[in-house]
């Protein structure tokens, strides 16, 4: 079964039903008209800028593991939910593919026994994001995403089915103003 989503975009992608869990992996495509894709991909890739303009972010940093690089990432659900935070690994690729220019972020949940699970909190085993972005022909950006993540817990699958497809196009619409304050914040970090 598929279902179609409008997106930030405006074009209409189907979703796949991951069948195991009733929960839905979402494609998105947009445009962010803004901003050129090589900000966008650094206002992704930034962590600490993250924390400033996702209010969704309760902690989020970058550590190394034993030799392996993983981010931990707490993000805050709404009462009476409990928070879901999340171990992954990600990479970012700059590709060339017949004169156009590729950035690629592919990102999945990891396991890092050093990193326990808090009390409290629920953590999401089962995550994986991959993003492309390029130039839009203009001074935009166009990006792909494909996302999935199994919250885990009891909260009912209807429910993350639509906090995810409502809160994926949204998490568009703060990139696009995350990338418009971008250089304002870059200058104050270099004082």
């Amino acid at each position: 079964m598929g279902v179609f989503h409008r997106n930030h975009g405006g074009q209409n992608l189907p979703t796949v039903r991951q069948e195991e869990t009733g929960l839905y992996e979402y494609k998105v495509f947009g445009t962010l008209s803004t901003c050129g894709p090589e900000l966008c991909a650094d206002v992704y890739m930034d962590l600490a800028y993250r924390k400033k303009w996702d209010g969704y972010v309760k902690e989020l940093h970058e550590k190394d593991y034993d030799g392996q690089t993983a981010i931990y990432w707490e993000v805050k659900y709404p009462f009476p939910l409990s928070n879901r935070d999340y171990v992954y690994v990600r990479e970012k690729r700059e590709l060339e593919v017949d004169g156009r220019k590729i950035w690629v972020v592919l990102a999945q949940s990891h396991t890092v026994s050093q990193c326990p699970e808090k009390s409290g909190v629920l953590r999401v085993k089962d995550y994986k994001q991959s993003l492309a972005i390029e130039c839009d022909g203009s001074s935009g950006t166009k990006m792909f995403m494909n996302y999935f993540d199994n919250p885990g817990g009891m909260i009912p699958t209807w429910l993350v089915n639509w906090a995810a497809k409502s809160g994926v196009p949204g998490f568009l619409n703060d990139m696009q103003k995350a990338c418009k304050n971008y250089p304002e914040y870059c200058s104050k970090c270099k004082k």
